[in-house]
């Protein structure tokens, strides 16, 4: 007797298993009266192509789920500087974020690799590698860590300004106190460059600038130009391209896992193509960047021989820590 009530007992638990089951499959079907809004974030000026990028994303989700999702768009970090809003989407407080790679190297560290200086031969092979194995295997150490990376956006090339002289060489740097990341990489370089490299967030950067507390910084030419910085007292801006400034668009694996599959499906799909457009945005408005500085009276040094900043660089290579990566980048192009 006790036989027969262990099996009806098993059966009775199997065929809960299988309701509860049904019950989870139906709680991810769309119900057609529900709302579901996102909030997406970045640090950038809403001009930016992060931000316009965003916006189409948000018109194309908007128009293929019928108004199911909406994608609410904040940008000048109103929700939270990069770090805050990478940290968000682990916690799930954060829905969409795009950013540079810095703040997800505290997740992912093999991302630091991609600021290595002059690492990409350039734009089309930075892409070529990123949409290939290697993006493909650095987006699935983020999803380990409950970000989801949607597509491989960019910030431009990274560039150098200062208000002190013009920089044609390694050796116009020494002495520079100049502000940058805080990226190990970074600072690495620019010391190799003879540069004092300065760590601070950006929000402390343009005072810092103005006040005279460091003479130069290095950033895309759209930065330079939106935030004015020829009115920081940067004369100069020299064309060195030494970092191909990656971005990731970004959805935190919380969020993906709370929307019905038909439409997750549906954002994701969107967010696999806000990289690519975004990429095309930063190529047009950087060149319309360079001649708004120009008429601002920042000397652009265009001409640049890169061969001696590449030299000067070169020992950094040999201090990072995933030298395999590194090498498997470099032999893709």
């Amino acid at each position: 007797m006790k036989r027969k009530i262990g099996f009806i007992s098993v059966m009775l638990a199997a065929a809960l298993t299988l309701t509860a089951c049904g019950d989870s499959g139906n709680e991810k079907a769309a119900d057609p009266d529900k709302v579901y809004t996102l909030q997406a974030g970045h640090s950038l000026p809403d001009s930016h192509p992060y931000q316009l990028a965003f916006l189409e994303m948000a018109k194309n989700v908007e128009e293929r789920t019928n108004g199911q999702v909406i994608i609410e768009v904040f940008a000048n970090s109103e929700i939270g500087a990069e770090r805050e809003l990478t940290e968000g989407m682990t916690l799930g407080t954060v829905d969409l974020v795009v950013s540079s790679t810095a703040p997800v190297t505290n997740f992912v560290p093999e991302l630091g690799v991609l600021d290595v200086p002059f690492i990409f031969q350039n734009r089309e092979s930075a892409v070529k590698v990123l949409e290939g194995e290697i993006g493909n295997e650095l987006f699935a150490k983020m999803e380990e860590n409950g970000i989801m990376g949607l597509s491989w956006g960019e910030n431009g090339y990274r560039h150098i300004t200062n208000g002190i002289r013009p920089v044609n060489t390694p050796e116009d740097l020494k002495g520079l106190k100049i502000r940058t990341q805080e990226n190990a990489i970074h600072l690495a370089a620019f010391e190799a460059l003879g540069a004092q490299p300065t760590p601070m967030a950006w929000t402390e950067a343009i005072t810092a600038l103005q006040q005279g507390v460091v003479d130069a910084q290095e950033n895309p030419a759209i930065v330079a130009d939106q935030f004015k910085l020829y009115e920081a007292k940067q004369k100069y801006m020299t064309l060195t391209g030494h970092v191909y400034s990656v971005a990731i668009f970004m959805m935190s694996k919380q969020t993906y896992d709370k929307l019905p599959e038909e439409l997750r499906d549906i954002v994701v799909e969107e967010g696999q193509k806000a990289g690519e457009i975004e990429r095309d945005l930063i190529v047009e408005m950087e060149k319309e960047s360079i001649k708004t500085l120009k008429e601002n009276g920042v000397e652009i040094i265009e001409d640049v021989d890169l061969t001696p900043f590449q030299e000067a660089v070169k020992p950094v290579y040999d201090t990072i820590e995933y030298q395999e990566l590194l090498n498997r980048i470099l032999d893709a192009q």
